[in-house]
């Protein structure tokens, strides 16, 4: 496939993105903040995500699993989550994160297991379509082209 088909699927699946509601306007300022001097940071940066976003799972598990389970300490891990998917625009994430919360309040441990649920499948299928994402960017650097910049409101 030739560079400007590629660029244009790239435009077309980052729209799709935006359009499904698994990002936000904060990925596109994100990307503004890369240039050459850094041509990786927005892949660096979500992969600190991918990162912490996995350790905060795990914790969140361990967490609910207690016999007596520290809502303030599963709300703490709630927070740091919500937190790192709202800066680099993960929005399906951190919306799942406020409903979270809420029940972490309430000290509903059914509940608070159907959200941790809930967020790691949107986690998953988010980290699943930002690895394609890149693997895209990639081959079109790959194949000598440049990354075509998205606007707000497209």
């Amino acid at each position: 496939m030739e560079v400007g088909q590629m660029q244009g699927r790239l435009v077309d699946y980052t729209k799709s993105l935006f359009m499904e509601g698994f990002l936000d306007g904060q990925f596109l300022q994100l990307q503004q903040l890369q240039d050459e001097s850094n041509p990786d940071f927005v892949v660096e940066v979500v992969s600190l995500f991918f990162d912490d976003s996995e350790k905060l799972l795990n914790d969140l598990t361990m967490a609910l699993d207690q016999p007596n389970v520290d809502f303030k300490k599963v709300d703490a891990h709630v927070h740091q989550l919500k937190g790192s998917s709202s800066s680099i625009g993960a929005q399906r994430v951190k919306n799942g994160c406020i409903a979270f919360r809420n029940f972490c309040e309430e000290q509903n441990i059914e509940a608070c297991l159907r959200c941790l649920q809930q967020v790691k499948q949107e986690y998953y299928l988010v980290k699943n379509k930002l690895e394609a994402l890149f693997r895209l960017e990639q081959q079109i650097v790959a194949a000598g082209g440049s990354i075509p910049m998205m606007e707000m409101g497209f």
